[in-house]
Protein backbone atom coordinates (compact mmCIF):
# COMPACT_ATOMS: atom_id res chain seq x y z
CA UNK A 1 0.00 0.00 0.00
CA UNK A 2 1.35 3.67 -0.85
CA UNK A 3 0.85 6.63 1.47
CA UNK A 4 1.47 10.01 0.77
CA UNK A 5 4.08 11.20 3.56
CA UNK A 6 1.10 12.92 5.76
CA UNK A 7 -0.18 9.64 6.03
CA UNK A 8 2.79 8.05 7.39
CA UNK A 9 2.21 6.79 11.22
CA UNK A 10 4.69 7.43 13.83
CA UNK A 11 5.06 3.93 14.88
CA UNK A 12 4.96 2.42 10.81
CA UNK A 13 8.13 1.47 9.20
CA UNK A 14 8.85 3.58 5.79
CA UNK A 15 10.15 1.95 3.13
CA UNK A 16 11.59 4.06 0.30
CA UNK A 17 11.70 1.79 -2.48
CA UNK A 18 12.43 1.06 -6.20
CA UNK A 19 10.71 -1.94 -7.39
CA UNK A 20 13.51 -2.11 -10.36
CA UNK A 21 16.05 -2.45 -7.08
CA UNK A 22 16.67 -6.28 -6.16
CA UNK A 23 17.64 -5.29 -2.83
CA UNK A 24 14.38 -3.41 -2.32
CA UNK A 25 12.40 -6.11 -3.75
CA UNK A 26 14.48 -8.15 -1.15
CA UNK A 27 13.75 -5.77 1.96
CA UNK A 28 10.27 -5.82 0.93
CA UNK A 29 9.63 -9.39 0.85
CA UNK A 30 11.56 -9.88 4.08
CA UNK A 31 8.93 -7.17 5.69
CA UNK A 32 6.42 -9.21 4.45
CA UNK A 33 7.37 -12.68 5.42
CA UNK A 34 7.81 -11.62 8.95
CA UNK A 35 4.85 -9.73 9.33
CA UNK A 36 5.74 -5.89 9.64
CA UNK A 37 4.01 -3.19 9.17
CA UNK A 38 5.20 -0.87 6.66
CA UNK A 39 4.50 1.97 4.02
CA UNK A 40 5.95 2.11 1.00
CA UNK A 41 6.60 5.81 -0.25
CA UNK A 42 8.10 5.13 -4.07
CA UNK A 43 10.87 7.97 -4.07
CA UNK A 44 11.49 8.13 -7.89
CA UNK A 45 8.30 9.26 -8.15
CA UNK A 46 10.44 12.39 -6.51
CA UNK A 47 7.74 13.30 -4.30
CA UNK A 48 9.95 14.88 -1.52
CA UNK A 49 11.84 18.02 -0.63
CA UNK A 50 15.26 18.87 0.66
CA UNK A 51 13.90 18.74 4.34
CA UNK A 52 12.94 15.56 3.77
CA UNK A 53 16.22 14.49 2.95
CA UNK A 54 17.96 16.57 6.13
CA UNK A 55 15.96 14.32 7.94
CA UNK A 56 16.64 10.98 6.78
CA UNK A 57 20.38 12.19 7.05
CA UNK A 58 19.76 13.01 10.95
CA UNK A 59 17.92 9.42 11.16
CA UNK A 60 21.14 7.39 9.24
CA UNK A 61 22.99 9.79 11.40
CA UNK A 62 25.08 11.10 8.63
CA UNK A 63 26.57 14.62 8.06
CA UNK A 64 27.52 14.26 4.62
CA UNK A 65 24.22 13.89 1.37
CA UNK A 66 27.12 11.65 -0.05
CA UNK A 67 26.85 8.89 2.32
CA UNK A 68 23.51 8.21 0.72
CA UNK A 69 24.34 8.52 -2.69
CA UNK A 70 25.13 6.02 -5.75
CA UNK A 71 28.31 7.26 -6.66
CA UNK A 72 28.22 4.65 -9.55
CA UNK A 73 25.57 5.84 -11.37
CA UNK A 74 26.56 8.06 -14.42
CA UNK A 75 24.79 10.95 -12.99
CA UNK A 76 27.04 11.40 -9.88
CA UNK A 77 29.26 11.72 -12.59
CA UNK A 78 27.75 14.01 -14.98
CA UNK A 79 26.40 16.30 -12.50
CA UNK A 80 29.78 16.51 -10.64
CA UNK A 81 28.60 16.24 -7.45
CA UNK A 82 31.81 15.42 -5.62
CA UNK A 83 32.75 19.01 -6.07
CA UNK A 84 29.26 20.49 -4.80
CA UNK A 85 28.39 21.76 -1.85
CA UNK A 86 26.05 19.96 0.02
CA UNK A 87 22.99 22.35 -0.48
CA UNK A 88 23.85 22.23 -4.08
CA UNK A 89 23.95 18.23 -4.05
CA UNK A 90 20.69 18.48 -2.03
CA UNK A 91 19.09 20.01 -4.78
CA UNK A 92 20.02 17.80 -7.49
CA UNK A 93 19.00 14.49 -5.07
CA UNK A 94 15.46 16.02 -5.28
CA UNK A 95 15.78 16.49 -9.06
CA UNK A 96 17.36 13.22 -9.43
CA UNK A 97 16.03 11.13 -7.21
CA UNK A 98 17.78 7.89 -8.97
CA UNK A 99 21.05 9.10 -6.77
CA UNK A 100 19.45 7.97 -3.63
CA UNK A 101 20.70 4.60 -2.12
CA UNK A 102 18.09 2.25 -1.64
CA UNK A 103 16.52 0.65 -0.19
CA UNK A 104 16.01 2.79 2.59
CA UNK A 105 14.38 1.68 5.94
CA UNK A 106 12.86 4.22 8.37
CA UNK A 107 11.43 3.51 11.97
CA UNK A 108 10.84 5.98 14.57
CA UNK A 109 13.38 8.40 14.69
CA UNK A 110 16.21 6.05 12.94
CA UNK A 111 17.12 4.93 9.76
CA UNK A 112 19.56 2.60 7.10
CA UNK A 113 20.19 1.68 3.73
CA UNK A 114 19.95 -2.00 3.70
CA UNK A 115 23.11 -2.63 1.98
CA UNK A 116 23.93 -5.30 3.51
CA UNK A 117 20.72 -6.57 4.54
CA UNK A 118 21.71 -6.90 7.81
CA UNK A 119 21.85 -3.28 7.98
CA UNK A 120 17.74 -3.01 8.74
CA UNK A 121 17.23 -6.27 9.95
CA UNK A 122 19.42 -5.91 12.50
CA UNK A 123 17.96 -2.64 12.91
CA UNK A 124 13.98 -3.74 13.20
CA UNK A 125 15.36 -7.19 15.40
CA UNK A 126 14.75 -9.29 13.07
CA UNK A 127 16.65 -12.63 12.70
CA UNK A 128 17.84 -13.28 9.26
CA UNK A 129 20.33 -15.30 8.22
CA UNK A 130 22.70 -15.51 11.44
Amino acid sequence: MILKKKEWGKQMIKLWHNSSCSKSREALNILEIHGRKYEVFEYLKGDFSKDDLITIMRQLNITDIKDMLRHKEDEYKELDIENKSQDKILELVVKTPKLIERPIIIKDDKACIARPMTNMTDMLGINYGK
